[in-house]
């Protein structure tokens, strides 16, 4: 319009597009200035975040690199411990701090191993059941009774191969035995009779201490006999009555 105007001579021109040419110029100017300060905002914000910063580095290193920084980093580790020499005590407070971590993956491998064993065992016995019970199918006339018997039959069977095999009431018995231990013990503290009346306050919680732990030993060792098969498991030294 405004070229319109000047090489033809015509201001009129100018006058019928107002209307529309003024609105526009707004409305990209309020688009123009509002996308300027989205961006002046992100901007800020990736500068007042840390991880932002360590992003474009994350993603612009590849495998080669990582592996590369990795190995430098293992590198600089055996260097500083080969230069330094700790003494004997020190040894032993890092060896006391691993023996965690050691303690949580054996624990985690056992219980992962326990339940494949489990569960393989289960469908051992599920499996026996249901093929006597599918032997006894054969040749039958269905009726009622019948029908009774080989279900009834088929649960007594799982559930005498589970409980042999589980061991529900020993365990019970030598979880409650033992928790009624530790409560005796933690009741006579905490009153201060029996063998904690005449000792100090440090020396009962030594004493107390070492009795618990004395105790929860037992019972790993009991749990454990009761987890080993029935021909190489040795008699535990209480059996339930």
């Amino acid at each position: 319009m405004l070229w319109t105007a000047l090489y033809w001579g015509d201001s009129t021109a100018l006058v019928r597009g107002r209307w529309i040419f003024i609105p526009s110029l707004l409305v990209s100017a309020a688009f123009l200035i509002a996308m300027g300060i989205h961006q002046s905002d992100a901007k800020a914000t990736a500068k007042r975040s840390p991880a932002s910063m360590s992003m474009p580095e994350r993603f612009t290193l590849s495998m080669a690199q990582v592996e590369e920084r990795l190995e430098d980093l293992e590198e600089g580790v055996r260097i500083l411990g080969a230069s330094f020499s700790p003494s004997l005590s020190q040894r032993r407070n890092l060896y006391r701090e691993s023996v965690s971590g050691v303690i949580e993956q054996y624990r985690a491998e056992s219980l992962r191993y326990r339940r494949v064993h489990n569960s393989l065992q289960s469908l051992v016995m599920a499996g026996s059941a249901a093929v006597t019970t599918l032997a006894a199918l054969e040749a039958k006339q269905w009726t009622w009774p019948t029908i009774s018997m080989i279900a009834l039959g088929f649960c007594v069977t799982i559930a005498t191969a589970f409980t042999g095999y589980y061991k529900y009431r020993e365990r019970s018995y030598f979880l409650q035995q033992t928790a009624d231990a530790i409560e005796e013990e933690a009741n006579a503290l905490t009153l201060g009779v029996g063998e904690y009346l005449t000792q100090p306050e440090d020396q009962a919680l030594a004493m107390f201490t070492q009795r618990v732990e004395t105790l929860r030993n037992d019972q790993r060792r009991r749990q454990q006999q009761l987890d080993q098969p029935a021909d190489h498991a040795p008699a535990p030294s209480q059996s339930p009555v």
